[in-house]
């Protein structure tokens, strides 16, 4: 989960990196259209900036409240892992046996 969280991120550096490349070629270029689209740009780098840091900042809070409530609760904890893993197993199970037939 952390390498495709981290492949997203350097996209999404990525392209933000050209975005902004993207602008400083066109800098000099005086035609109405590209200067309307070069502000679209800009405004759309800004809300991307903060749509990122509030889904951030959404996800450091959620797993503080789940490292808390695992920490309170730590053998409850173990029991839904332990469920949810049998669930799965289960469901895994089943499908490849019906795969067989």
């Amino acid at each position: 989960m952390d390498t495709e969280k981290q492949a997203t991120s350097n996209d999404m550096g990525t392209l933000a990196e050209d975005a902004r490349a993207l602008m400083a070629a066109t800098a000099d270029v005086d035609d109405e259209k590209v200067g309307e689209a070069r502000k679209r740009l800009a405004a759309a780098l800004e809300r991307g900036k903060r749509v990122y840091g509030r889904v951030r900042e959404k996800t450091v809070q959620g797993a503080k409240a789940a490292d808390e409530a695992v920490r309170e609760h730590p053998y409850q904890g173990i029991g839904i892992s332990f469920g949810v893993g049998a669930l799965i197993g289960y469901l895994v199970a089943c499908r490849c046996s019906c795969k067989g037939d």
